[in-house]
């Protein structure tokens, strides 16, 4: 799991180490492994947003400081994290130009498996193919960050021959009709899901031999 500094609670954070009980934190991250008893293998980022108290309780030779300011410490970590699957926490809410940023870095790291946590909802950058049993209503929306079309079945509006495009067509607020399943040509679509899935979403991910390949 990967931890950030944006919105989050230890709630939210005990019910996601079922999944990813080993803990890294994106710099202001680190505060909340170390209020819930944790401490991060690795602390990643600039060091700009980790209180000096919570800086000394932790290992030196765990504190990887990063100084350059071309990326956000999401995109930091991520990078240099060598995973099958990151969960991350602690990067929607908060600041939106934040939040914007770390969806751009999804799509721009599309070969590393990431799908973030906040409040109900769950982000991923959709893999080429996926499958998920999901309930009849369950919320399934698109967001493009690329031009990208895409197959379905088991959607209230398929998407089979829709050109999706940031500035063009999206797929706000769609909805399953019993199991989905999605396949996708190219990187580029956000998929936004309840977090009720995430069990399946992680199964399917980690199922999976291949990702997108490296832009």
């Amino acid at each position: 799991m990967l931890l950030g500094g944006g919105e989050a609670d230890l709630a939210m954070l005990q019910d996601l180490r079922r999944h990813a009980p080993q803990v890294v934190a994106a710099d202001g991250g680190a505060a909340l492994a170390l209020a819930a008893g944790m401490m991060p293998l690795a602390v990643i980022g600039d060091m700009d947003s980790l209180g000096a108290d919570d800086l000394a309780r932790i290992d030196p030779a765990l504190v990887h400081k990063v100084t350059e300011q071309d990326s956000t410490d999401f995109e930091k970590a991520l990078s240099r994290i060598d995973a099958p699957l990151v969960l991350g926490l602690g990067f929607l809410g908060a600041r939106r130009d934040h939040e914007l940023a770390n969806y751009n870095t999804l799509v721009r790291h599309a070969h590393r498996a990431c799908i973030l946590a906040g409040g109900d909802e769950i982000v991923l950058q959709a893999p080429p193919d996926l499958r998920l049993d999901l309930d009849p209503g369950a919320r399934v929306s698109l967001f493009p960050l690329r031009a990208v079309t895409g197959r379905s079945t088991g959607l209230r509006w398929p998407i089979d021959g829709i050109g999706f495009a940031p500035d063009g067509r999206i797929g706000t607020s769609n909805a399953a009709t019993g199991p989905v399943h999605l396949q996708f040509d190219a990187p580029g679509m956000l998929l936004i899901l309840p977090r009720s899935a995430m069990p399946q979403v992680v199964q399917a991910v980690l199922a999976r031999r291949g990702w997108w390949p490296a832009l």
